[in-house]
């Protein structure tokens, strides 16, 4: 879908702010911008130094920020509020700039609530999930306020990181695989990303895929990762990055230009992002 906006002097500008950037959260706000003719336009980018980045967002009067792995906790110290969304778990994917003050909020965790009762994911399932940075800490208390109650976090590395998190919530830690199979797989770190070092790994082991009932991988780009696509493949109910970054996407729209665009206009703008 070709642009129709003019950038001018007045254009009001938003940005994301990640390790490895992909163009879906452009392609999605520069879609929807054009879509409702606002005089918006949105850019992507890798920041070396994120305090610098921050600044720039304040003084350069950008007004907002998406943010994503692995500045979601980072960016806490920098701002000068933050809204009970990212209160509640110490992460933060969107800060909002008003007038040179910088608030943080979590649409993370709105969008795992959604795509979880979209897909009617019973809350019984025992479930495990692989992570423990800002996404991790907003899908386990999504987990939680869905009434999930037992699960283990497990930790690529330091059992505890997951320790810590997972007594926050009052669930389980483990460190590398989880101990026992869990009916609910959620992947929550990088493993299957397109571009990063392990984007054709599985991000639990096979064994566990073919014990599991649904699948849940939040990694957006490709949208069928080595995980999701084997789950699929073993007729597993799947869920996907590319479901939670259109709704969280949605949310953060709100947040910086204060128009909802209808449900038609998401659906259209997150195949866009993806196409």
């Amino acid at each position: 879908m070709p642009s129709t906006v003019t950038i001018t002097r007045d254009t009001i500008l938003c940005v994301s702010l990640a390790a490895r950037p992909s163009n879906i959260g452009t392609r999605f706000h520069n879609f929807l911008y054009d879509e409702l003719g606002l005089d918006f336009v949105y850019k992507a980018f890798a920041p070396a130094d994120l305090e610098a980045a921050v600044a720039g967002i304040r003084g350069l009067g950008i007004r907002g920020a998406g943010v994503s792995m692995p500045f979601k906790e980072a960016c806490i110290p920098l701002l000068d509020e933050l809204d009970p969304s990212a209160a509640a778990i110490d992460s933060v994917n969107t800060i909002v700039n008003g007038g040179g003050r910088l608030r943080g909020y979590n649409t993370d965790y709105l969008a795992v609530q959604q795509v979880l009762a979209a897909h009617e994911v019973p809350a019984d399932l025992e479930f495990a999930v692989l992570g423990n940075g800002g996404m991790a800490k907003a899908v386990v208390a999504a987990l939680r306020d869905a009434g999930f109650t037992s699960g283990t976090v497990v930790a690529p590395r330091s059992l505890d990181k997951a320790r810590a998190l997972a007594e926050q919530y009052g669930f389980d830690a483990a460190v590398g695989a989880p101990p026992t199979p869990a009916r609910l797989l959620v992947n929550v770190t990088p493993i299957g990303m397109a571009g990063g070092p392990q984007e054709h790994d599985l991000s639990f082991a096979r064994g566990l895929v073919e014990q599991a009932e649904v699948v849940f991988d939040v990694v957006a780009f490709p949208p069928e990762t080595p995980l999701v696509r084997l789950g699929a493949e073993l007729g597993r109910t799947t869920l996907t990055g590319a479901e939670v970054i259109a709704v969280q996407a949605a949310e953060q729209f709100v947040l910086y230009t204060g128009v909802r665009p209808t449900p038609d206009q998401v659906r259209r703008a997150s195949e866009f992002s993806r196409a």
